[in-house]
């Protein structure tokens, strides 16, 4: 429950310099955390509390084979690397009820990385607890040994339960008897004391329990905050070394992440031809096609000013990958989208077929895609019929390798509605009352329930008048906006140079490797993400013009229709839109009746004016 930004004041509050990020099984937030953290001038340390299996990772019985925690923090960039590698096949191989590690993998990629013998879910601590301190003492030598004196630390912590008092004292023992160092630490779950309420809230949303339940999962005590360095020191006055120690671990932990580096896949070109001399093959012979006994000097010059543009700013490979995935789609009749955004006012593309939409026709701007001022990578969304867009990912993975191609992880979070409906079943509310205050929430995009108690007059009264609504809304809001789960992005894929693991940790979704890092991370690391989006229209278009051809004997093209049939124009201004793409929507449908289109240009009009932006105006 720990927010970022707010996490980041508590450290400065507390007059800290550094703090590290080391989630469960995962590396989720690590970019958002090293981001906040840098901006408000305190160290972050990339880590991860990794499960390592009792086994191996590949052993997966029923009552056997369980886990216990670990911590690593990355030194360096070979640190880094290790950690994303292990990461991933903590899911990709030992995925058992939670992502698991091995002995066999820290053995593999130990190097770069400091470890901590972590919790009471540890190895060592689980040794103890079991009565058997010679195995613990067996175990912390083995990793001792396998990082190296002075990267291995017998973690102590305290959080007044039970277990502490059984534990504590023997790893003291443990560590004077070895000479390993020992690291005071907090388990911190959440940023001050009063957050205690709200992480079981948030741990009853993940189970599906309510607090009254007796076997819901809890912490025990309310000592899983981030505490000060006064209260760390007085909590192990014993051992002040241990507290030393954190300081000891931050020098040593030295990890940035590198923005803007582009990694491209690379692209093979035929017949042994440089990438850049296929490119402008592709580029001129496409001319002559597309302007067939037209091509004038003021193309010429367009398309030659726009490939001087592209090998410049090193996208030749770029445009190559895309014009190959689209061209194999149409090689197998896939449906292709004809182009959409900026993408459509490069001429080079529409020369290689990438779109098939003429930007001279239309006046498009190619600098709207791609100028030398541009930071951020160019970004061609390509349509794919709906049902077959898979054939066209399951090519590139097939071309580029398995291990270079991933979907991205994107988070659902908890909007308004959703997090007073979780926090009222949680809280044991009857559900006509939740759904009551629910209802009163307005559904407009991004409402948030600060502003529904403004805009909702209803809302603000029954929050004034009912303490259990007021608890209900406060609560509601401390949980707002955090992530609820993690689900694959609907179009993204990402199409990297070496194996993605070894750029970005990867987890496994329910459509196979997936990112751990979401879309605009994923960009910001320079890693090409492509969209390959399935469009329900193409496919309905592709069925319709199958049957066309079974019933009436009718091949119809649409590259060489012409766009000025007034009879289209008057279905439109009718209203007549249902399944028409973009133009579907009630608000689209009754903004063309009354715009009443005569040709192509009003219809993109209309559709560049209706959007939140200009519809204000």
């Amino acid at each position: 429950a720990c927010r970022i930004d707010q996490l980041m004041e508590r450290v400065k509050e507390c007059g800290q310099t550094a703090i590290a990020c080391t989630d469960h099984g995962v590396m989720y937030g690590c970019v958002q955390f090293y981001k906040a953290a840098k901006k408000a001038g305190i160290k972050p340390i990339i880590g991860c509390e990794v499960y390592v299996a009792t086994r191996t990772r590949f052993d997966k019985v029923n009552r056997i084979d369980g886990n216990n925690h670990l911590i690593l923090l990355c030194k360096n960039e070979t640190g880094y690397k290790n950690l994303i590698k292990m990461v991933s096949a903590g899911f990709l191989e030992g995925f058992y009820s939670k992502p698991r590690i091995d002995h066999d993998l820290l053995e593999q990629y130990h190097e770069g990385l400091i470890c901590l013998s972590a919790c009471l879910a540890g190895e060592v601590p689980q040794a103890i607890l079991a009565g058997d301190y010679e195995r613990a003492k067996q175990i912390a030598l083995y990793y001792n040994d396998l990082f190296g004196q002075g990267n291995y630390y017998i973690e102590l912590q305290d959080h007044g339960l039970e277990e502490d008092t059984t534990v504590l004292p023997q790893l003291i023992r443990l560590s004077r008897e070895t000479g390993i160092p020992m690291v005071a630490t907090n388990d911190s779950h959440y940023i001050t004391r009063e957050d205690a309420k709200m992480q079981s809230i948030l741990l009853c949303i993940q189970t599906g329990k309510t607090v009254n339940d007796v076997d819901r999962m809890e912490f025990q005590t309310e000592e899983f905050y981030v505490k000060s360095t006064d209260e760390m020191y007085d909590l192990f006055s014993m051992v002040p070394e241990a507290c030393e120690n954190t300081n000891k671990i931050a020098e040593q932990c030295n990890f940035d992440f590198v923005f803007g580096d582009t990694k491209l896949p690379y692209f093979k070109a035929p017949d042994g031809m440089e990438n850049q001399e296929y490119f402008e093959k592709l580029c001129y012979e496409g001319l002559e096609r597309r302007y067939p006994g037209k091509v004038t000097d003021a193309l010429r010059e367009r398309l030659e000013y726009e490939i001087g543009v592209v090998k410049k700013m090193g996208y030749t490979n770029y445009y190559l990958i895309v014009y190959d995935f689209i061209n194999y789609a149409k090689s197998r009749d896939i449906p292709v989208g004809p182009g959409r955004g900026s993408g459509a006012g490069s001429l080079a593309a529409y020369c290689v077929g990438i779109t098939d939409i003429d930007p001279i026709r239309y006046s498009l701007i190619f600098e709207r895609f791609l100028n030398p001022e541009r930071v951020s990578m160019p970004d061609f969304d390509v349509d794919f019929c709906y049902e077959r867009r898979q054939e066209v990912i399951d090519y590139v993975n097939r071309k580029y390798g398995r291990d270079h191609v991933a979907q991205i992880v994107t988070f659902g979070t908890m909007a308004a509605r959703a997090a007073v409906r979780d926090v009222g079943r949680v809280m044991g509310m009857p559900y006509q009352d939740v759904d009551k205050v629910a209802k009163l929430i307005p559904t407009e995009l991004k409402m948030t329930l600060n502003h529904a108690l403004e805009v909702s007059p209803d809302l603000k009264a029954m929050y004034d008048a009912e303490p259990q609504v007021h608890e209900l809304i406060d609560t509601s809001l401390k949980v707002e906006g955090m992530p609820r789960h993690a689900s694959t992005h609907a179009a993204g894929v990402v199409i990297s140079k070496a194996p993605i693991d070894e750029y970005v940790p990867l987890y496994l979704s329910e459509k196979g490797p997936a990112t751990q890092f979401t879309m605009t991370t994923i960009e910001e690391l320079g890693i090409l993400k492509m969209d390959f989006l399935g469009l329900r229209n193409l496919t309905v278009i592709r069925d319709a013009l199958e049957l066309i051809k079974k019933n009436h004997g009718v091949s119809i093209d649409f590259a060489r229709m012409g766009y000025d049939d007034p009879s289209v124009y008057e279905m439109i201004s009718a209203g007549n839109t249902s399944g028409v793409f973009q133009l579907e929507s009630g608000g689209m449908t009754q903004f063309m009746k009354n715009l009443r289109p005569t040709c192509f240009e009003d219809v993109v009009a209309g559709i560049s004016l209706y959007r939140p932006g200009p519809m204000d105006s």
